[in-house]
């Protein structure tokens, strides 16, 4: 088989299954992994494919930036589902951290604390949603409005965090990467993500499936900083990392 019949092979099996690793095109075309790597750059410099850790696909891995309103329309009952998983987490006189994000917003919705709760959250639409509640203390964050995320970002934000420690971080992200780890579409607000880390004794992740394998431009940490993550589905690769990192993680 020469180079045009594996191309057209590789655009075939993308078509199909949206996706191709390198180890099954090896075994398949029965040539080398840096023959297929070749031909994944190839297709990739001609914007057929993009690559991936181990193969490719025709889905943009690139997490771009969109309104809050066009992301909220996405996913939602995932992000629904999403939400109220998390907020079988939320315990008895909890202090937890919520950052941005319209999963946030649907974790928000699912949150009925039976005693007191203090939340410390950069979200405006967080802080409406919890704010019905006569037992839920709200610190919200100040600083710039990022009107896309509808959140605070900034050096006030990251300052105020240093007062607080609290049990739990809720997180969304943008992009979960084998290698990059989670990232966001805005650096300033992965650097608030960052510092949020710093003040909670847990990190949550909360992330749909069409999260994984995707990058965006602002890293917020590796993988091995999670304690847990909850999704709709999880490929079998991440899990088998999330098991050897000792990471925790929930499938609803």
């Amino acid at each position: 088989m020469n180079n045009v019949e594996r191309h057209q092979y590789i655009i075939k099996e993308i078509e199909k299954n949206c996706h191709v690793s390198v180890v099954d095109l090896c075994e398949t075309l029965k040539v080398s992994s840096v023959t297929i790597r070749k031909d994944l750059q190839f297709l990739e410099d001609a914007g057929i494919v993009f690559r991936t850790h181990g193969g490719a696909t025709n889905v943009n891995p690139y997490q771009k930036d969109r309104s809050i309103n066009e992301k909220a329309s996405l996913f939602a009952d995932l992000k629904r589902k999403i939400g109220a998983e998390a907020a079988k987490l939320v315990e008895p006189n909890d202090s937890i951290i919520i950052a941005s994000g319209t999963t946030m917003q649907y974790f928000a919705q699912e949150i009925a604390p039976q005693d007191r709760l203090t939340v410390i959250t950069s979200a405006i639409n967080v802080t409406l949603e919890l704010i019905k509640h006569d037992n839920v203390d709200i610190i919200q964050l100040g600083g710039p409005v990022r009107k896309t995320s509808s959140s605070i970002t900034g050096r006030y934000a990251e300052d105020l965090l240093g007062d607080f420690f609290c049990s739990k971080l809720f997180l969304g992200v943008d992009g979960i990467d084998l290698d990059f780890g989670i990232t966001t579409t805005n650096v300033h607000e992965a650097l608030l993500n960052r510092r949020m880390m710093e003040s909670a004794h847990k990190v949550i992740v909360l992330a749909d499936s069409s999260k994984f394998d995707r990058k965006s431009l602002g890293k917020i940490a590796g993988l091995a900083k999670i304690d847990m993550i909850i999704s709709d589905s999880i490929p079998l690769k991440y899990q088998q990392l999330f098991d050897s990192l000792g990471i925790e993680y929930r499938i609803c």
